[in-house]
């Protein structure tokens, strides 16, 4: 009885990481094409947003509004993941840079599971050299 439950434990939590992986790939993916809409369908309901200089708790709308505003200035050249921590107790962040026509910035997201929801509960853009 113990080995299966060690088994289903396993295959679970590998479900999870795919899960979550999956997820981080299409934000990615969402960002290399500087899709806000897409975006911010895995924000929470209040998202801690930072663009550049605009930082605040923002609602859905108000931050994929913000994001717009952004890629609408700073075409996407490229987005590179640079680091993606170990999923802890459901969250995991990323790190990485994406470069515009207008320079390059660093991105940070912070997804959180609950339940069977990954969504993200902070995202940043900040100038790379900061």
């Amino acid at each position: 009885m113990r080995t299966r439950s060690i088994i289903i434990i396993s295959v679970v939590s590998i479900f999870f990481l795919a899960f979550s992986t999956d997820i981080i790939e299409d934000i990615a993916s969402a960002i290399r094409s500087g899709n806000p809409k897409t975006i911010s369908t895995y924000f929470i309901d209040n998202i801690d947003l930072k663009v550049i200089d605009k930082e605040d708790v923002y609602s859905k709308a108000q931050a994929e509004m913000i994001l717009k505003n952004f890629f609408s200035k700073h075409n996407v050249k490229t987005y590179t993941i640079a680091h993606k921590s170990v999923q802890k107790n459901g969250s995991q962040y990323v790190i990485g840079t994406l470069e515009t026509l207008n320079g390059k910035f660093r991105v940070y997201f912070l997804v959180k599971t609950v339940g069977s929801q990954t969504l993200i509960q902070q995202f940043k853009i900040e100038p790379e050299n900061e």
